[in-house]
């Protein structure tokens, strides 16, 4: 018997002061069963951090096709992909000749430099592409914050992300890797 995808609600409190977005999201994740707690989190994480009102979780794991979140036009068309992981180029220039805008949050601790090392001079030829490259220790702590049911104040500021929850805080400080500053 397939195991079969845990459900998680969350509610998410964004005050985004990098954009000046401010809003409250219930959002419903399914956890796949392969799927780590480290992993979804880092999923709320790329939702708080681009959040809007068009902004959907895809069937993630659960499918080849579709990216972890993604905003569609009204007719449609794939405005933004979010991408979680290492992935190949293959994958990434797919994504990228799809949408109009592309993120990949990259995670995994010392995995990341040795893929960074591996792939950016061939991503540096796609110009809808950003590569933010999450910090090892802070996800971990993110991913302590998981629960079925969890109610998440994010904070952003100066390119600093806050969750808290009633007990607990995490900062985590993604690095933008491309575009090359």
């Amino acid at each position: 018997m397939a195991l079969k995808a845990t459900i998680f609600k969350a509610t998410l409190h964004i005050a985004d002061m990098d954009k000046h977005y401010y809003g409250d999201h219930h959002l419903t994740v399914a956890r796949h069963p392969s799927e780590t707690d480290e992993r979804m989190m880092i999923r709320l994480l790329a939702f708080a951090l681009n959040a809007n009102d068009t902004l959907e979780f895809t069937k993630g794991l659960s499918s080849d096709d579709e990216p972890e979140l993604w905003q569609k036009s009204l007719s449609d068309e794939i405005e933004l992909w979010i991408e979680l992981g290492l992935p190949d180029e293959d994958r990434i220039r797919k994504a990228c000749n799809r949408s109009k805008q592309v993120i990949l949050y990259t995670y995994g601790g010392r995995a990341v430099p040795v893929w960074w090392e591996k792939h950016h001079n061939k991503l540096t030829r796609f110009g809808n592409l950003t590569v933010v490259e999450l910090p090892a220790d802070p996800i971990a702590e993110l991913a302590t914050l998981a629960e079925r049911s969890m109610t998440l104040q994010v904070s952003i500021q100066d390119g600093e992300v806050t969750f808290s929850n009633d007990a607990s805080l995490v900062s985590i400080t993604p690095e933008q890797r491309l575009p090359q500053q």
